[in-house]
């Protein structure tokens, strides 16, 4: 798991926690990485393809739980759950619009 280095606050106000399950290869969660480091948030995410055995299987579970497909990048922000590279719906669910 990583962590961007953002402070993730904008004049005192706390953002939602926010994690992305991702593929390292996969261009729209590179997109919405990108877009939430140039909105300055703080966010964690797992590349799910480089997990290996167990670990893996773990998180798969995980994202199932919040996408049943299991597509990527699957974001959760705070109790909501963005499957796909969607810039609207990130901005309204971190209060940036």
């Amino acid at each position: 798991m990583s962590d961007t280095s953002s402070n993730g606050t904008e004049e005192g106000k706390t953002q939602p926690d926010v994690k992305i399950y991702s593929l390292s290869t996969c261009s729209h969660c590179k997109a919405a990485k990108k877009f939430l480091g140039e909105c300055t948030i703080k966010y964690e995410f797992v590349d799910v393809d480089m997990l290996e055995g167990d670990e893996r299987r773990a998180i798969i579970e995980d994202v199932k739980k919040f996408n049943p497909r299991c597509s990527f990048p699957t974001v959760i922000i705070g109790d909501k759950v963005i499957v796909g590279y969607k810039e609207k719906e990130i901005k309204e669910a971190l209060g940036l619009e």
